[in-house]
This record gives C-alpha cells, structure tokens and sequence, in this order.
C-alpha cells in the first residue's frame, strides 16, 4: 500500500473503534452525565498524523453517533464536536510543534485544561437548549456537577492516551501501517509517565465515587 492509502485505513480503523468505545464503553459519572474513551482513540489519531485527523474522526464519530444512538440531535452532535475537539486537537497541535515525549505530555495536559474550559461555556450556551430547562438551572449545575465531569472526563483521557499511545503506534508500525517517525521519543515504555497516568486514573476514580457518596 502506498502511504495515503495506508492512512486512510488507519484512520478508518481509528474511526471505527472510536464508535465502538462509544457504544461499548460509556460508565456514568455523576447524574445522567457518562463517560466514554472516545477521545483518547481520537487524539492518538492526532498525536500521529496532526491535529487534522483529530477534526476528522471526531466530526465522523459524531456524525455517525448523531444518527444511531444520540438522543440530542444536530445540538447532541456540536457537543461532542467540540469536546474532542478542544482536548484532541490541542494535544496534536501542540505535539506537533514539539514533537517529542515532552511535547506529547504538555499537548496532552493543555488538552484536558482547553477542554474543561470550553465545556463549561458550552454546556452553559447549548445545555438549557436540549435539556429544556432555564439557563439559570444549567447555571447552578456548572459548579457542582459539569465542572468535576470535565476534570474527570479530561483527566481520564489524557491520562489512558498516555498509556496507550505507544502500543498502539508499535501495533501500527509493525503492521506497517505508519511510518517510525510517527513514535515519540524512544520506544521503551517511560516509567514516570506511567506512574503519572495511573495516579491521574486513580485520582479520577476516587473522585467518581466521591461524587456519588461511595466515600
């Protein structure tokens, strides 16, 4: 295969198991707002071929979501737009422009921070609409419910990209799917960033329970 066909595909297979961890992989949070990994598989797709591929998959996941298992409509469809977007897009933008371990971290991070932040104007704008009820209700929400959901939602994402990231560009080499250059940094797994991921997860997790008075 030559190298546009070879990305095409994967990223056809980014998009697809995108899908799938929507479908498969929502958890609740807190009240009806729900996880899924989703973007993680989205900004790996940017944290290889640029912050383009984020746009891409996340506006075909979206759009396929929109018509098959969202209840929210073209409104449903901006969200996500915009939520993959601001996390996943930001961490290939910034890799991009510092493309190593430490540029993989920083986009990462400022991904999670880009997405809390525009979540919470976001959800503010667009929330009442969909929901059907007054901004003021939505307004009261932000603090204790959209706020920590977006932290967890943002931490989550960066920190499982950070563990997944090189198997998943491993698998794709030796398949021979992306060229080497795509890996950042060395190959060999790099034991602070995973200790840094796990006590991101279980930072979340903890306070998932907390929120819904486990502890």
């Amino acid at each position: 295969m030559d190298n546009k066909t070879k990305r095409l595909t994967t990223v056809g297979m980014l998009c697809a198991l995108a899908y799938v961890a929507v479908v498969f992989g929502r958890m609740p949070v807190i009240l009806f707002l729900k996880y899924d990994p989703k973007d993680v598989i989205i900004a790996i797709g940017g944290l290889i071929f640029g912050p383009l591929t984020s746009f891409t998959v996340a506006l075909i996941v979206s759009l396929i979501e929109m018509f098959t298992i969202s209840d929210n409509g073209i409104l449903g469809f901006v969200m996500n737009v915009i939520s993959s977007c601001s996390f996943a897009c930001t961490a290939a933008f910034l890799y991009k422009k510092r493309h190593k371990l430490s540029g993989a971290i920083i986009g990462l991070l400022c991904g999670w921070a880009c997405m809390v932040a525009a979540m919470m104007l976001w959800n503010y704008l667009i929330t009442p609409i969909y929901m059907g009820v007054p901004r003021e209700e939505v307004a009261k929400m932000l603090i204790p419910a959209f706020l920590p959901f977006n932290l967890i939602k943002g931490g989550l994402n960066a920190a499982i990209t950070m563990l997944f990231y090189k198997p998943v560009v491993t698998v794709l080499r030796r398949s021979h799917l992306i060229e080497a250059e795509h890996a950042a940094g060395k190959t060999k797994i790099n034991v602070g960033v995973v200790l840094a991921a796990l006590l991101i997860i279980t930072s979340c997790v903890l306070l998932i329970l907390v929120l819904n008075g486990v502890f």
